[in-house]
């Protein structure tokens, strides 16, 4: 008798629990608690402006961004995070874990910047903090600021609530470089993870699902290896690797007249020699193959090797190739979509004033795009693109076809730029980018308690996952077991840089924005710049 009643109590307690979760949690309660979380999130915009401005003063390249992971995991960790460093052997990357049991949601951003786009924050113009130096041309000082932000308010929520479940957060290192997330993927870190929602800065307040526009692309090295000589004495005593590495580029932009529409590629030379008097006896060119597709990529990338093989046939050289990263094409989840969607109905777009616009128009027109300012009206829900014409790549497509994936786009940055260029960075440390920084940030943390709250929602996402996007098509890495990340990537050009943007990292103790503290009116537009240097005079 005792051992059946034993038998019941197990059955019973955690069938119990369950319906008193289920009781307790109505529609009327999460309601409450997304509305509580957008308050929340509404309260510590000093918290993620603070964050933004000092990551946008690091400008560290990929692989590079030592700062940049030290400053948000210290934060993570001062907040009851648990730290693991060193990711799949990368230095700067991370994964940090709070909660426990299920769900288990991960939230990642990217975090390094562009070459030589190093930017004054809201001055309309090209205006350097440092000539030459690394900038945040891409804005992507700006996600983990919205993440960090929105993960504290739901975790607050969730101690408070007995919610159970697991967050996550985690870097998207060397984005610019597509260098990470497949190495991520391959190791292991998204199989227990239930969904994920990435963040990546554009200038709306948007969320899409389906497959998206843009192309998939692998990153390689080709390195050819002859032998050194007297370049003007016995230069027929030389086997030049340069010679090598011209053929294979006339090879290939010979070949960019037959490729498919869908297909780009582009390169540059990483090694040319030392000096015009030594026969190069080891030069390097670095290549990006782009489609919209698993096959389509991995035809340039045979057809490249072909070229690769002859160039050094014709030179007599030797040459070997090295994975550097990966990108697959991008597809995402329409059941988070729609549920985050929903909630970026609730939020709305930020007000923007006249300063706010005056900066959009200003650069604009400095750039010669078309003067329609920032958005203020919001964009509809993104359907499946129905003909990829191609375009960019990012390697969260990666981690998208491992798990339910969906990419949150918020309004921090102003439309009609050209993309990794110094006038991509001029809103990144201004209210623009912390207008945008809150909607963004109460979009996600409403949409994880969502996910935390309604199970169904992330069983239909995996019942999309696996009867829509992977029903006909199986996810293929680009990389094998044995590439490794490069992460001597950047290394030098941030030793060169490193030592004067250390003069310009923010103090928030000292001034409440980066603008106070490099002294920026703002906006300052060309009109001022001229005024000021010719004394007014009209």
């Amino acid at each position: 008798m005792k051992k059946s009643l034993t038998l019941l109590l197990l059955f019973l307690v955690p069938l119990l629990a369950s319906y008193g979760q289920t009781k307790k949690v109505t529609e009327k309660k999460i309601k409450a608690l997304k509305e509580e979380a957008k308050q929340k999130v509404a309260e510590k915009k000093k918290f993620t402006q603070v964050m933004n401005d000092k990551i946008f003063s690091f400008s560290e390249l990929g692989f590079q961004e030592y700062e940049t992971s030290k400053y948000i995991t210290n934060i993570l960790e001062e907040n009851g995070f648990t730290i693991e460093n060193n990711i799949s052997n990368i230095p700067t990357a991370w994964i940090a874990k709070w909660g426990s049991g299920e769900p288990v949601i991960a939230i990642g951003s990217d975090l390094d910047c562009i070459p030589k786009a190093s930017q004054k924050p809201g001055v309309a113009y090209h205006d350097p903090i440092i000539e030459g130096a690394p900038g945040h041309g891409e804005g992507h000082n700006s996600g983990q600021a919205l993440n960090v932000t929105a993960a504290l308010v739901v975790k607050e929520i969730m101690e408070r609530e007995n919610i159970p479940g697991t967050i996550i957060l985690w870097p998207g290192v060397a984005e610019e470089l597509v260098g990470t997330k497949a190495f991520f993927v391959r190791d292991g870190y998204f199989d227990d993870v239930d969904a994920v929602i990435f963040t990546h800065v554009g200038n709306n307040l948007e969320v899409s699902y389906g497959a998206a526009r843009g192309n998939g692309l692998v990153s390689v090295e080709f390195t050819f290896e002859g032998e050194a000589a007297h370049a003007a004495g016995s230069p027929w005593r030389g086997r030049s690797a340069l010679d090598a590495v011209e053929l294979m580029n006339i090879g290939w932009n010979f070949k960019r007249e037959h490729l498919p529409i869908t297909q780009r590629s582009h390169y540059v030379i990483t090694n040319g020699g030392d000096q015009p008097n030594v026969v190069p006896s080891i030069a390097s060119v670095w290549y990006y193959f782009r489609d919209t597709s698993y096959p389509g990529i991995k035809n340039m990338y045979d057809e490249a090797i072909k070229i690769a093989k002859g160039s050094a046939m014709m030179t007599n050289t030797e040459v070997t190739w090295r994975y550097l990263g990966s990108a697959w094409p991008k597809h995402f989840n329409k059941v988070m979509a729609e549920t985050m969607y929903d909630n970026i109905k609730e939020i709305g777009l930020p007000e923007w004033d006249e300063k706010d616009q005056l900066l959009a128009k200003s650069l604009q027109k400095e750039v010669g795009s078309d003067e329609n300012g920032l958005a203020t009206e919001l964009s509809e829900l993104g359907l499946p693109v129905k003909f990829n014409m191609g375009g960019g790549s990012d390697d969260i497509a990666d981690i998208s076809w491992k798990v339910p994936t969906i990419n949150l786009r918020y309004p921090s940055n102003i439309p009609g730029l050209q993309g990794h260029h110094w006038s991509n960075a001029v809103a990144m440390a201004t209210p623009i980018a912390h207008k945008g920084l809150v909607v963004g940030a109460q979009a996600e943390a409403m949409t994880l308690l969502d996910f935390f709250l309604k199970p169904e929602l992330l069983k239909e996402a995996w019942t999309y996952f696996k009867d829509v996007q992977t029903k006909e098509t199986e996810y293929t890495p680009f990389l094998n077991d044995e590439d490794k990340p490069a992460v001597e990537l950047n290394t030098k050009i941030m030793e060169t840089y490193k030592p004067e943007l250390k003069k310009y990292y923010y103090n928030p103790e000292k001034y409440d924005t980066y603008l106070e503290q490099l002294g920026i009116t703002y906006p300052t537009i060309k009109e001022s710049k001229e005024k000021s240097t010719d004394g007014g005079r009209e």
